[in-house]
């Protein structure tokens, strides 16, 4: 991949910002912020546009609730095909984080996590996609 140094006229207030958000992301340089800032555009025009994207679903659940486990493991049997691996953490004693990786089309891949997170005794659960190509 070659670099490709372009010039860019921006407003002040605009600029500001960026360096602001350069500063609050630990950024190195402007350079950085704007090809992350680029890339994540190009991964939410992918999810829009139903693409294969790839990324994680990741719940937060009391192990001990009647069923849960069972339920969760249907509904990935369900979603094989997406399902890249999943890890199971111990937070505390009665407290559990699983995460999933998946990869398929941004619909299938939405439509996975909003079920799992619906599943009754999920305390929080989080989609997150990037590109996967």
């Amino acid at each position: 991949m070659s670099i490709v140094r372009f010039g860019v006229s921006i407003e002040k207030e605009l600029l500001d910002e960026l360096d602001e958000y350069v500063s609050e992301n630990h950024f190195a340089n402007r350079s950085q912020a704007i090809r992350q800032l680029i890339s994540k555009n190009i991964v939410t025009r992918k999810w829009e546009c139903n693409n294969v994207v790839a990324g994680s679903i990741t719940l937060i659940f009391n192990h001990h609730k009647r069923q849960l486990l069972k339920k969760m493991t249907d509904v990935q049997h369900e979603y094989h095909d997406s399902i890249l691996s999943s890890q199971h953490f111990h937070l505390e004693k009665e407290l559990c984080m699983e995460i999933i990786a998946v990869k398929g089309e941004a619909s299938v891949l939405t439509e996975l996590a909003d079920r799992l997170i619906a599943i009754k005794g999920i305390q929080h659960g989080k989609l997150t996609m990037s590109r996967a190509d």
